[in-house]
């Protein structure tokens, strides 16, 4: 849903509503917030981080291996390498 109205610095007007929460996410996914500051309002909230998430480096034939053994046995690379690095570490 791109207005085909531009504003001064050649932004296109920010909608007043959106018939759909897609309409709203195929405008943003083609639009900065950045270029939208004066619309945006302050909010107070509270995250509560139930769930996080963290990165290693391995090798790349490692990366391969482990990929190849998840596709053989249907399962999420994440999941198959968390499970393994529980099992041995279960040991330590």
């Amino acid at each position: 849903m791109k207005s085909k109205n531009k504003s001064k610095k050649g932004i296109d007007r920010l909608p007043d509503t959106f018939a759909s929460e897609e309409e709203a996410g195929e405008f943003w996914d083609t639009h900065s917030t950045s270029d939208y500051e004066e619309y945006l309002e302050p909010v107070e909230m509270t995250i509560d981080i139930k769930r996080r998430h963290f990165e290693i480096e391995i090798d790349r034939e490692t990366f391969f291996a482990l990929n190849a053994y998840a596709k053989k046995i249907n399962k999420p690379v994440k999941n198959l390498a968390s499970s393994i690095l529980k099992e041995k570490l279960v040991s330590v």
